[in-house]
């Protein structure tokens, strides 16, 4: 059993210190309500300022893999670490990272699909690589918002083991409906355990209203977060991962000669 924690924050537009402050918040009460892991929302520590990133993002994802480390470390706690904007010289790109309760650095991904309707496409580099992970044994992988609606993209990760998936959003109001439906195809569809964090807030162009999930491999919903700030607290039965893709074996049946 896993207990998560899912971190549905919102995020300070353009203002680093106050984002940082609060996701330690939020990490810190994650700990002392035991959760395993923590999970953070997508470009926590900007927003989708965008056209100021020169001046605010991290450089190098430094600052954030001390910060995640050292919590994870002096707490305890596994943290997924949502994503965040980071600059590598004149290039910036929207970066997740996960840490295990040791402090140690498990993985390290680039938003593969860049959003053109919040111009990504303009501002950020896309990245070319997987985010396949072990966490506490088990085989994980992390993706950020557009990536959901890439199911291909998707099955290339549990195709290779992953059991739970971990994705972190920044999902306006008006599609958040999309949001949920496409989580719990994705959760049937590979027959895997969703947790997934959106952030609650504004920025100047957007609403978000979170609706956090975790959902079964089966497509129910273990949690669901509603649309106010705070941590969302579920526990996951791992073995259902292996139950429900013994029953229905579309790993073994699938065709990939033909597609």
């Amino acid at each position: 059993m896993w207990k998560l924690a899912l971190c549905q924050t919102d995020v300070t537009f353009k203002y680093p210190d106050a984002n940082y402050a609060r996701i330690e918040k939020a990490i810190v009460e994650a700990a002392k309500k035991g959760a395993d892991i923590a999970v953070l929302p997508e470009m926590w520590n900007t927003g989708y300022a965008l056209n100021e990133l020169g001046g605010i993002a991290d450089l190098n994802g430094d600052r954030t893999k001390e910060f995640l480390s050292n919590l994870s470390e002096k707490h305890q706690i596994a943290i997924i670490g949502g994503s965040v904007a980071i600059s590598e010289g004149s290039k910036f790109s929207n970066t997740m990272y996960a840490f295990d309760k040791y402090g140690d650095l498990l993985s390290s991904y680039k938003k593969v699909h860049l959003f053109q309707l919040m111009n990504e496409h303009l501002y950020l580099e896309a990245g070319n690589d997987t985010n396949l992970f072990r966490l506490n044994g088990v085989s994980c992988a992390g993706f950020i918002c557009y990536d959901i609606r890439f199911p291909e993209w998707i099955r290339k990760h549990t195709s290779e083991g992953s059991e739970v998936l971990f994705i972190s959003a920044q999902w306006p109001v008006e599609r958040i409906t999309q949001w949920e439906q496409l989580l719990i195809a994705r959760a049937i569809e590979n027959q895997a355990f969703i947790v997934a964090v959106n952030r609650v807030g504004e920025d100047p162009n957007n609403h978000f209203n979170g609706h956090s999930l975790v959902i079964d491999p089966l497509g129910n919903i273990v949690a669901h977060g509603g649309e106010d700030e705070g941590n969302i607290y579920a526990e996951i039965d791992l073995s259902l991962v292996g139950e429900t893709r013994g029953t229905i074996p579309v790993f073994t049946d699938r065709r990939p000669e033909l597609y």
